[in-house]
């Protein structure tokens, strides 16, 4: 069984554990935010994503812990900008801009561009099974 899955930048920046292909992982997983990817990985990517990693809180304690290999890793990026009807100091993705690059393993750090920042990594799990949580 394969999954792919988006985990968010400040979840691996903030404690998540470094990953590369052929690991295997443990993750709490939950629906994803289709519409928040939508706009950052554009519909077509975002319709493949099967779940989200958590590991700060907001999923039940009784959900199963997701095992499985990693058989591939992208960086997602994306440009922010104010929306014409919002706050110019409030920033949201940029329909449209987003890009995605291969990569070999995942720290939490890509390097950026004065245009994209790092949104996340959309990861392919191999191999998925459960384990009580």
């Amino acid at each position: 069984m394969e999954k792919t899955v988006w985990l968010d930048s400040w979840q691996m920046q903030c404690c998540g554990e470094p990953f590369a292909l052929g690991d295997e992982v443990a993750w709490t997983l939950h629906d994803p935010n289709v519409e928040w990817l939508s706009e950052v990985l554009g519909a077509d990517l975002a319709g493949r994503v099967d779940a989200a990693e958590e590991h700060h809180g907001g999923v039940a304690a009784s959900v199963s812990v997701t095992v499985g290999t990693v058989a591939s890793i992208q960086t997602a990026h994306c440009r922010y900008a104010p929306h014409a009807d919002g706050p110019d100091n409030y920033l949201y993705p940029v329909p449209g801009s987003g890009a995605v690059s291969a990569v070999s393993s995942a720290d939490g750090w890509p390097p950026e561009s004065e245009d994209l920042r790092f949104v996340g990594y959309v990861v392919q799990l191999t191999g998925v099974r459960t384990r009580p949580a």
